[in-house]
Formats: C-alpha cells, sequence, structure tokens
C-alpha cells in the first residue's frame, strides 16, 4: 500500500509539471486537489529571483548605453535633418556618394552615423556626420544606423569638424564657408579652430576668404575640389575691383557655365573678373570747314548725345547767331523730312 500511494504520488506531480509547462487549463483530478501543495525550497526561489534580477539589471543598462548612444538605432531616413551648420555644399562629389551606395547595397551600412534629436521637433533628429550615408541609404530604401546622442551646438559642430578633419575630404572653399558660418552664428574663434583642427592664423585666413568672396559667387562656383587657398585668395583680391563683381555675374550667366566641373566654373569666373574693361570706342567726330577749309565747328557723336562745339575765341558771334537760326532751321528739316515720306 505504501509503494502504490508513493507511485502515484509521484505521477501526480509529473502530471502537474506537463501541465504547467503546457499551459493546460483543464483542472486538474479531483485526488490532485486533495494531495498537500508541494513547497519549493527557499534556495531556489532565492536562485530564482537572483536570475530574473540580473536580467533586469542587464535589461536597463542596455536601455542607457542605446540613450547615451553607445549602442547604434536603425533610423528612417525621412527623420533625419541636416546639420542646422552644415559644413557640406549640396553639389556633392558624385563619384564619391555612386561608390558609397554600391558598396553599401553589396555589403550594408558598416559605419554608423552620429545624430542628436531635433532640438524643437520630437521624433526628428539632426546629423552631425553621415550626410552621403543617409543619401545613400535614402536612394536604396534602407535604415540608417546612428548613434543618437545628446548634443549641444558647440559639441554638434566639434563632431562635424573633428569627423571631416579626419576625414580631409572637406575642400577649401568648404572649409572658409563653414568657419564663417561658425563665426555668424556666434560660436567662439577658438571653438571654430578646434571645429576645424587649425590654429588661429589658418582660421584668419579662411574666414577672410569668405568674407571677401559674395556667397551668390561662392554657390555658384560649388565645391571646386583641386582649388585651393592661393586661387581663392587670387580671386577675393580681384573682386576688389570696381567692375570684378559684374563681369563675374556675366561668366555665370552664359549658358555653358552650369554644364561646367566645379573647377572650371571657378576658373571661368576667374578669368572674367581679371579681365581688362574694354576701352569705349572714341565718339565719331564730323567737321564743318569754310571755303577755304578753316575749321567752323565739329559733331562728336556719342551713343546718347550730338554734340557741336565751334571756337568760343574767334567764332563765339556765329555760335549765338546760329542757335537763333536753330528753330527755322529744325523746322525746314522737319518739312523736308516729311514731304520725303509722303512721296
Amino acid at each position: 500500500m505504501v509503494v502504490t500511494r508513493e507511485i502515484n504520488m509521484s505521477s501526480n506531480r509529473r502530471q502537474s509539471i506537463r501541465n504547467l509547462f503546457a499551459g493546460d487549463d483543464e483542472q486538474a483530478p479531483a485526488e490532485d486537489a486533495r494531495q498537500p501543495v508541494q513547497r519549493v525550497a527557499s534556495g531556489a526561489v532565492k536562485s530564482l529571483k537572483d536570475t530574473f534580477s540580473s536580467v533586469e539589471r542587464d535589461y536597463e543598462e542596455l536601455k542607457k548605453q542605446v540613450a547615451n548612444g553607445s549602442f547604434p538605432v536603425e533610423l528612417d531616413p525621412s527623420q533625419i535633418d541636416p546639420s542646422p551648420f552644415a559644413d557640406r555644399f549640396a553639389d556633392q562629389d558624385a563619384a564619391a556618394v555612386e561608390a558609397l551606395t554600391t558598396s553599401m547595397r553589396e555589403h550594408g551600412q558598416e559605419i554608423p552615423i552620429l545624430v542628436r534629436p531635433h532640438p524643437s521637433e520630437h521624433g526628428r533628429y539632426q546629423i552631425a556626420y553621415g550626410h552621403r550615408r543617409v543619401k545613400a541609404a535614402t536612394d536604396l530604401g534602407l535604415q540608417v544606423k546612428a548613434y543618437v546622442r545628446e548634443l549641444s551646438d558647440d559639441r554638434l559642430v566639434v563632431a562635424q569638424g573633428i569627423e571631416n578633419s579626419a576625414r580631409e575630404d572637406l575642400t577649401f572653399i568648404e572649409r572658409a564657408s563653414f568657419a564663417l558660418k561658425l563665426e555668424t552664428g556666434g560660436f567662439q574663434r577658438s571653438l571654430i579652430q578646434t571645429a576645424l583642427s587649425i590654429d588661429r592664423q589658418e582660421a584668419s585666413k579662411l574666414l577672410s576668404v569668405a568674407k571677401a568672396v559674395p556667397t551668390w559667387l561662392i554657390e555658384a562656383i560649388g565645391r571646386a575640389p583641386k582649388i585651393g587657398r592661393p586661387r581663392w585668395q587670387e580671386l577675393a583680391d580681384v573682386l576688389k575691383a570696381s567692375t570684378a563683381e559684374r563681369n563675374a555675374r556675366s561668366a555665370i550667366d552664359e549658358k555653358s557655365f552650369a554644364q561646367k566641373e566645379s573647377d572650371d566654373r571657378f576658373l571661368a569666373v576667374l578669368r572674367a573678373t581679371k579681365a581688362k574693361p574694354v576701352a569705349a570706342p572714341s565718339p565719331a567726330r564730323l567737321v564743318a570747314h569754310t571755303a577755304n577749309g578753316a575749321e567752323i565747328a565739329t559733331l562728336a557723336l556719342t551713343a546718347k548725345h550730338c554734340k557741336i562745339q565751334i571756337d568760343r575765341d574767334r567764332d563765339a558771334d556765329f555760335a549765338e547767331y546760329l542757335m537763333q537760326q536753330l528753330p527755322e532751321l529744325y523746322e525746314s528739316f522737319r518739312s523736308k523730312s516729311v514731304t520725303s515720306e509722303e512721296k
């Protein structure tokens, strides 16, 4: 009897465990209900609680690291806006973007971008660096891997500058324009130097060129990747001439200008601004003579006027007489002109 009861109890416990893990909602047999509840040892409970606590701690730590930007997350490219302090021109290197797009198509995005939560629009982000990766992901219809970090404006521009300085692919005029944008935005000169990894003297040169060349002209020329500081400085100096900006606009307005590469656009503008103004042609000059060949008066024809000149010392009285006769002469001329038209 004792052996049979122990066998039955053991069988019942096994069935109860099976039902527990199988999610069996059916009510246990009546005689199971009559069996005393088998208590789990306190050591097992403590071990289970420790396991859950450890998992919770790991989860909270993971959430904290994601929130701090230690791990990348995937974002929709349409949620990402450019930096308010853009350091790149719109006409990016098409070959570089195409190469990156091909790489991401074949191997995926290997390096995450860096963004910050948009300061005024919930659910949106601003890029610190990674504009090309966002464009490539957009073209491919992919999510973007990104580190999301809380960044002040100062930290944002420093992050941009450090990333671009490491790659050394910003052109001179992009760096100069970025420096001016930061100065106009109220950033200290020391932060501008840190963002671009330059000394005070180099910062002054960048700002000097960016201030001397009008923004509309820089945008028309573009990145000009092969044009360094000496040529940009030359253009800045030439633009001080009174006719230089007018010549630059004329060069930009030419139909072929937009079809040129950025470096060639720069050279076209430089040539135009350095061109010496063409001297205006001398006005046409007619001379009236007496019968014996003496000069009576000269007529100078300009774009807008006809000027008759008479020697005052010699013929002042004749000039006065001519002025008195002009109305009659003019009417005689007009009447002859009308008669000719009627014929």
